[in-house]
């Protein structure tokens, strides 16, 4: 279901997109292969604010536009490091400025994730941040580095410990001791790869531990671990004796970035004594806490994020609301007079079109609505809206013609299943002569085993007046069609507590053959109709909570079944490239920050790859911090 699910994450991110842009920013585009449309989930914008503790004189930090977020002050307060994709929407880099504004410095250049800084407090030209940079030109796993800005020296502090390459191995959220000889940090490195619900979801959990290095990667130790929880975002107290942290259970990381879920989970403020490891749990109430840092000796403020308690708090009992500010990551000068924090925007959603970094220089990186499709003669494209009840859409490849061919607000479904995006017309399929374009419609992801799923088709021209026609009616929830290139048949999955896997429809016979009879899902046919791709659910025999999502081929005919990934971490959202090539999502690398600190999202850690058809040759073409999925390349030959 990987397809699926992130498929939903977009209802709470996005509202309508723009049907074009503009045509001077496509002409703007340098010459290349071609557009590579992706779909990603996060913030649509992001500007830095600083303010006094108690929310008064509230400005913005930088008066150029930029795309800004998570801050944190020198140890005297008068400069500002941040990550910013100024460079490009996806293309994260480490910048400072000074508090008034002025002096805007570009500190890392780097195709990889650069994030999380902060200023060592004894050496104010040396800051810790998080990096997934592997030599100068490449990028995998997240590590903790150090940087002198002022010789430029770089230090992989954590790229020497030893890890499962089965398991994750991310380092998030650094954090230096008063006297600068330590490193606090948040990690997963040997936890498991899990899903929520179990044996149920498919999106990765996360439990996390706090640990301790020096700078220069000596003394590696683990702090504080409690088995099925997760903790984050450490921070030292004023006389270097303990490190405060938020710890949730792991359950709740799925929770904790889910906007109908966050009402409903909750992390507590933990203080452990860094000499005898003694806890101390300074809070227990509700709400999602996140970003505990010492304001005075004594007190900690921490922050709610999201719900209706959402606000910044302290543990000396000060409170003050940012509901529907979208205010995230606070983080105080050390006196705790003064705060720095983003405030984001999920809505509206970036306009189909809308330029993003190009990571493969040899293609235009662009946004695109979910599950976008190039019929085959590469005139136009259709995809679905998730903003608009999740409608059937078409527009060419420059972004112009936009129609929309088919509304499920008529299809019969409850309508706030559809506005939940629980329920609407997923995954459209073009027939080879452009003439048809088949879809599911019905109910999904959490509720399909509850509610129907059919495969439609209906005519690309408008002529059926939105009332499409229904080629499935079964007891099993269809749906996520594929065309056959020749037109004549139809490949969908179909589910059931009971029944699961990939039909074949024959067109003309009205005929359904078995194709398999596993938890299979999202099928899509070659170019040439030789393979059909699709992912497929893998459960460890001894154990039904530790499974993941791979990648597969089969013949039409049921032969030829290959497995082409096999990392342990999940894979989806795989389609065929022009060239016969297979693209799709992957959490290969890992998560690039504490999953519990992400917003309206599903699976933070898919990033975009593409393989040859044997499964040779995988490489990830993004890394972000957000959601990757849903790649479609879209050539100019």
């Amino acid at each position: 279901m990987k397809h699926a699910w992130t498929c939903i994450a977009l209802v709470a991110a996005a509202v309508a997109a723009a049907p074009a842009i503009a045509a001077s920013a496509a002409a703007a585009a340098p010459a290349t292969k071609g557009e590579l449309l992706l779909n990603r989930l996060g913030p649509v914008t992001s500007e830095l604010f600083v303010a006094n503790a108690d929310g008064s004189d509230e400005h913005r930090l930088i008066q150029s536009d930029g795309f800004d977020y998570h801050a944190s002050f020198s140890q005297d307060g008068q400069w500002v490091v941040f990550t910013s994709e100024r460079d490009g929407y996806g293309e994260s880099n480490l910048y400072r400025v000074k508090i008034d504004g002025t002096d805007l410095q570009k500190l890392t250049d780097h195709i990889a994730v650069d994030d999380a800084a902060v200023f060592s407090p004894t050496n104010p030209d040396v800051i810790a941040f998080v990096s997934s940079r592997r030599g100068a030109a490449s990028f995998g796993t997240t590590n903790v580095w150090t940087l002198n800005i002022k010789t430029h020296a770089l230090h992989n502090v954590t790229g020497a410990i030893k890890f499962d390459d089965s398991k994750p191995h991310s380092f998030f959220r650094p954090s230096w001791s008063p006297d600068g000889k330590w490193l606090a940090l948040s990690s997963d490195i040997g936890s498991d790869w899990r899903g929520h619900n179990l044996p149920v979801g498919w999106e990765r959990t996360q439990e996390s531990s706090i640990y301790l290095i020096h700078p220069d990667g000596s003394g590696w130790k683990k702090l504080s671990s409690k088995p099925g929880f997760d903790e984050g975002s450490p921070s030292w107290s004023p006389d270097g004796k303990a490190v405060v942290f938020y710890e949730t259970p792991v359950e709740s990381t799925w929770g904790a970035h889910r906007p109908e879920l966050i009402n409903k989970v909750s992390s507590q403020i933990v203080s452990v004594d860094v000499a005898s490891l003694a806890r101390n749990e300074l809070t227990s109430t509700p709400g999602f806490k996140v970003f505990p840092q010492y304001v005075n000796p004594t007190t900690v403020a921490y922050h709610v994020k999201g719900g209706e308690t959402e606000g910044i708090y302290t543990t000396a009992g000060a409170f003050r609301s940012t509901k529907d500010t979208g205010i995230r990551s606070p983080r105080y000068t050390a006196d705790g007079a003064k705060v720095v924090y983003e405030k984001v925007t999920f809505r509206p959603a970036r306009a189909n079109g809308t330029p993003l970094f190009s990571f493969d220089p040899q293609w235009n990186y662009r946004y695109i609505d979910v599950f976008p499709q190039l019929s085959q003669d590469r005139k136009e494209l259709v995809y679905t809206e998730k903003a608009i009840n999740s409608s059937i859409a078409i527009i060419r490849p420059d972004f112009t013609g936009y129609r929309r061919i088919y509304d499920p607000a008529t299809s019969g479904l409850d309508q706030k299943m559809v506005q939940m995006g629980l329920a609407g017309a997923f995954q459209p399929t073009w027939s080879p002569d452009r003439q048809w374009v088949a879809f599911g419609v019905g109910d999904w992801f959490f509720t399909r085993g509850k509610g129907p799923g059919r495969i439609a088709r209906i005519k690309a021209d408008g002529s059926m007046d939105g009332h499409p026609e229904f080629l499935t009616d079964g007891p099993e929830n269809a749906g996520f069609p594929s065309y056959s290139p020749d037109g004549k048949k139809i490949v969908y999955r179909v589910w059931s507590e009971d029944v699961k896997g990939l039909r074949i429809l024959d067109l003309e016979t009205h005929t359904t053959t078995i194709l398999t009879i596993d938890p299979d899902n999202l099928p899509g046919w070659s170019p040439d109709g030789s393979k059909i791709v699709f992912t497929r659910k893998i459960v460890n025999p001894d154990d039904p909570n530790k499974f993941n999502f791979d990648v597969f081929t089969i013949k039409p005919d049921g032969t030829d079944l290959k497995r082409l990934t096999s990392d342990g971490a999940n894979q989806g959202h795989a389609v065929w490239t022009w060239d016969g090539r297979i693209a799709y999502s992957s959490g290969t690398y890992g998560f690039r920050d504490e999953l519990a600190l992400y917003d309206n999202s599903f699976q933070p850690d898919g990033q975009n790859w593409v393989m040859n058809a044997d499964g040779s040759h995988a490489h990830a073409i993004t890394d972000t911090l957000w959601e990757e999925a849903m790649p479609t390349y879209v050539p100019n030959e």
